[in-house]
């Protein structure tokens, strides 16, 4: 089979927050994306059916620096079902009765490169070549979907194809600890949905490089094309 070069994306912003999920009531980001939010990251530029990302390598271009910062959340979580029963017998949603104050422990003037490459899904003929060809065009062109961010939708997040110049940080290694791979999601025999199971792994920089264990996309069985919910 012929082996073709990863992709590569260039993505900086002013904020991130890639949210350790063993915190609980306040935010504390990861100092790198996530394999997951990095898959974000490159489906709100470039997605189709027929192929899911597999991330590689994630390259850190910029210092990490964190700050804390103070925000006005709300406690609920919006609902399509409660906003149509609004719609229906009156009611509606007032943040101020469930607003909360939370901290939040964010990375700041950041800088990386997605390593990554297309995956055709079982039982597509196409040529992964031509996935590669249209987002390499969309990239060059700065177009997307959706606009890219960075952990969370307000950190919105700038791309292009990586320059010459651009190089992950050869002095900074260290231990992340568990770091969020993604999420196993199974269909039931009628293709619904029926939920999803967090997988983990070490995570590591070394020479300012986060490498993602490859063999764990062998246990995401059924891809992340939208399923049906009901």
């Amino acid at each position: 089979m012929q082996r073709h070069p990863p992709l590569s994306l260039k993505v900086w912003g002013d904020f991130a927050c890639f949210t350790r999920p063993e915190m609980k009531a306040e935010r504390a980001s990861y100092p790198v994306p996530t394999p997951s939010a990095a898959r974000g990251i490159l489906e709100a530029v470039f997605w189709k059916p027929q192929f899911s990302w597999r991330v590689q390598e994630i390259w850190i271009l910029k210092p990490i620096r964190f700050l804390s910062i103070l925000r006005n959340e709300v406690n609920s979580v919006a609902s399509d079902r409660v906003a149509r029963a609004w719609e229906k017998s009156g009611g509606g949603f007032y943040a101020a009765d469930d607003r909360a104050q939370r901290n939040s422990f964010i990375l700041r003037d950041v800088a990386y490169v997605i390593i990554a490459d297309v995956a055709v899904r079982p039982g597509v003929d196409e040529n992964p070549a031509k996935f590669r060809d249209q987002f390499r065009r969309r990239v060059n062109r700065g177009q997307f979907h959706y606009c890219p961010y960075l952990g969370c939708r307000e950190f919105a997040a700038a791309f292009s194809p990586p320059g010459p110049d651009d190089h992950p940080l050869s002095d900074l290694n260290d231990e992340i600890g568990r770091m969020l791979f993604d999420l196993a999601y199974s269909h039931d025999k009628n293709g619904f949905g029926i939920g999803g199971e967090p997988l983990f792994f070490d995570a590591g920089l070394e020479n300012g490089i986060l490498r993602v264990p490859q063999e764990l996309y062998e246990k995401v069985e059924v891809s992340h094309a939208p399923a049906k919910t009901g």
